[in-house]
């Protein structure tokens, strides 16, 4: 008995609409459905001022994990943050780095610690005019004891070693004191350049001749070995899609803009901007990766 064709349209119709809803369902959560087909790179930001690497690190570990995922492009808009949160996070870039391509795209500014996470990265790109650099450490330690005593405020401190409480802003640091953090930022610096040095196949004195805390464009950079390549998002993109052996246009997964663990991430990022700013008229806690510092670190 011959079909008719109003019949078989629709019939051919319904599978295709059934493989297709099938097919969303395998889609892993909080990546966007134009990511199903072709080759996939996952786009991770990282803006404003670095204080905490959990969310982080949780991303790339997904994504690590993720075989659909075939490149990560880590976009940093930053001039770093927190010391250790930095170094969490350039841990996890390494780790990343050995299982599938990572590339580095700089924004505006991917200073300090921010240059820092994107050292482990497979290749990193930066615009010409990128600021970047910062290789150092700083702490910022406020001595408010001028203006309590004006205004009639006296802080008793009791303490179990001569150590103990060194950076309290009621009185300036004692020789010791001073010291001791001095030795802290020493060895930070020097944990700093040597992860900068793996990460670029660069020498120790290679780094640190360049480690003085001072910044370089993109294109400085790229001529003293910080940066592989000079160019816009785009170019990361496609050279990401290289190194993933991607044939054509591959499919960008970037976070979501509603729901989901990827919205968590960009919500955290912008808590960071607004501490961002807080932090420019106070002083940091702890050691920083930082430009530019605060203003109170003068």
């Amino acid at each position: 008995m011959r079909k008719h064709p109003l019949a078989v349209a629709i019939g051919v119709c319904a599978l295709i609409v059934a493989l297709f809803g099938g097919a969303l369902v395998l889609i892993k959560p909080g990546l966007r459905p134009q990511a199903l087909f072709g080759g996939k790179i996952a786009v991770v930001p990282v803006n404003g001022i670095i204080e905490s690497s959990a969310l982080f690190n949780e991303t790339l570990i997904r994504l690590r994990r993720d075989d659909s995922i075939q490149a990560i492009i880590i976009r940093v808009d930053s001039g770093g943050g927190g010391a250790a949160a930095s170094q969490e996070m350039y841990m996890e870039v390494a780790r990343t780095a050995k299982v599938k391509p990572v590339v580095g795209s700089m924004g505006g500014v991917a200073a300090s610690g921010g240059y820092y996470l994107l050292a482990a990265c497979t290749k990193i790109v930066a615009a010409p005019a990128t600021v970047t650099g910062s290789i150092g450490v700083i702490a910022t330690i406020p001595d408010l004891h001028q203006l309590l005593e004006k205004l009639g405020v006296k802080v008793q401190v009791l303490r179990s070693g001569s150590l103990k409480g060194a950076g309290i802003p009621s009185r300036p640091l004692s020789d010791a004191e001073r010291a001791n953090l001095q030795e802290l930022i020493d060895q930070t610096y020097q944990q700093f350049v040597a992860d900068v040095a793996k990460g670029r196949h660069m020498k120790y004195e290679q780094v640190k001749a360049l480690a003085n805390g001072g910044v370089f464009t993109g294109a400085k950079a790229k001529q003293l070995g910080l940066v592989d390549e000079l160019g816009n998002f785009q170019d990361a993109v496609t050279l990401a899609a290289g190194l993933a052996g991607i044939k054509g246009r591959p499919a960008l997964v970037w976070p979501e803009k509603k729901g989901g663990f990827w919205s968590e991430l960009l919500r955290e990022q912008a808590t960071l901007f607004i501490k961002d700013l807080a932090a420019q008229l106070g002083a940091m806690p702890g050691l920083a990766f930082r430009w530019p510092a605060s203003p109170l670190s003068q």
